[in-house]
């Protein structure tokens, strides 16, 4: 059977759209290009292009896959995040542009304490998952020393292949447990990032087939409130932090007015609250005071 190119995206996009996909026409394009090896505006191109027997059983398995609601990263088997290519799969989190924008913040800060550029600067990243955070900043801070915590076994492989990709393995140590105890000898550090499990346990079932049925749910629920680790953040890391060093923390829609007091009660001092790119609050940024400004306050 003859099928082009073109045909191929026209039939894709029109089932796409039966099963509910948003932007059916873009993820028909997004599947085809990656099976094809070509960016997908090269598609435009080859639209006469007949495809093989071989490519069009390929292609066939990873649209059921996606028509069945699987999120197109783990289809496609990768996600970029801050311009690295990220391999994922249902042991990780997607990668989420929110995150981006901590990731970027979080540079920035380090970047301008990283004086003069040879000193080192050590950064843990709690809940690592596919490395994105790690390994964005090992990438981006070459002296920097970095700690990855993951509870998951099968995130930590996937991470630690992503690091290998990225040539920046060696800078990364990787600790697999639930918690921040007994970090303290890995430490202290200047900078910690975390983008935790954040969603109130009842509200996982409202969300998108995509993510409450396919993500791991680990990484998704925040417990009652979404605030269970990101509480255990706030009582243990500012142990983990040299004076003046940050915290760079995401977390969920309506937490934000609680969030601030919960840490601030624990002794951090609140350097403010970004939004994503929703304008939506979303990182909220807190350091450990230092000895002179705590000295100050007493």
């Amino acid at each position: 059977m003859r099928v082009t190119v073109l045909e191929v995206i026209q039939r894709t996009t029109e089932y796409f759209a039966r099963k509910g996909i948003a932007n059916p026409r873009r993820e028909a394009e997004w599947i085809l290009s990656h099976e094809l090896g070509m960016p997908r505006l090269n598609l435009y191109l080859q639209f006469e292009r007949v495809l093989t027997e071989a490519e069009l059983d390929r292609l066939r398995e990873k649209v059921r896959r996606r028509a069945q609601r699987e999120p197109l990263a783990y289809v496609l088997g990768t996600a970029s995040f801050c311009g690295l290519e990220l391999k994922v799969g249902p042991a990780v989190l997607i990668p989420r542009p929110e995150t981006e924008v901590l990731a970027q913040e979080a540079l920035a800060w380090a970047r301008q304490q990283q004086e003069p550029a040879t000193s080192t600067l050590r950064i843990l990243d709690f809940g690592t998952g596919s490395g994105c955070l790690a390994i964005f900043l090992a990438h981006e801070l070459p002296e920097a020393q970095v700690t990855a915590v993951e509870v998951s076994a099968e995130a930590l492989a996937i991470a630690r292949e992503n690091a290998q990709r990225h040539q920046v393995g060696d800078r990364i140590r990787w600790i697999q447990q639930a918690g921040l105890e007994g970090l303290e000898s890995e430490g202290p550090f200047d900078l910690i990032v975390s983008n935790p499990p954040y969603i109130p346990t009842a509200q996982i079932e409202q969300l998108e087939p995509e993510v409450k049925d396919h993500e791991p749910r680990i990484a998704l629920d925040g417990g009652p409130d979404g605030l269970t680790v990101i509480r255990q953040i706030a009582e243990k890391g500012l142990g983990l932090l040299t004076p003046g060093g940050r915290l760079y923390l995401e977390f969920g829609e309506g937490q934000e007015e609680q969030i601030p007091p919960l840490f601030e009660s624990l002794g951090w001092k609140t350097v403010g609250v970004i939004p994503d790119l929703s304008e939506k609050p979303r990182i909220y940024v807190a350091e450990r005071p230092n000895r002179m400004e705590t000295a100050k306050e007493k």
